[in-house]
């Protein structure tokens, strides 16, 4: 079972302004649904998916502003085969019809595994 990263998640004070930028710059393309919290700007060309997120209000710039999040199909199988090598996520949590867990590297950058990509209708 591979990992890929294919999302890049940006937490940002200001949504609007952020997707506009990618949008206007880069040719991104948004996606959001209503009932969930994040905007998906899809590259022109591919590429990794750039995953904008409000930023809480004590964030600070430079401050935990980037989590790379891997693709994987299942999760929790993804997790106890790390587990076995020595790398622990947290708990699964479930939203929008897909599951995550987040760890941290070896310098404290955030990590996560995502099973969004391969969320029914997607």
């Amino acid at each position: 079972m591979q990992a890929s990263l294919n999302r890049i998640l940006l937490y940002v004070k200001d949504v609007e302004s952020t997707c506009a930028f990618y949008q206007r710059y880069f040719g991104y393309t948004a996606t959001h649904d209503n009932d969930d919290r994040i905007v998906e700007l899809t590259p022109p060309h591919g590429g990794a998916i750039l995953m904008i997120h409000q930023a809480a209000k004590g964030v600070k710039a430079g401050q935990a502003t980037v989590k790379l999040v891997f693709d994987v199909e299942d999760v929790d199988a993804f997790k106890a085969r790390c587990a076995d090598e020595g790398l622990v996520f947290g708990a699964t949590h479930r939203a929008d019809g897909y599951s995550f867990a987040n760890s941290k590297d070896p310098d404290g950058n955030s990590v996560s595994i995502s099973s969004r990509g391969f969320r029914a209708g997607r």
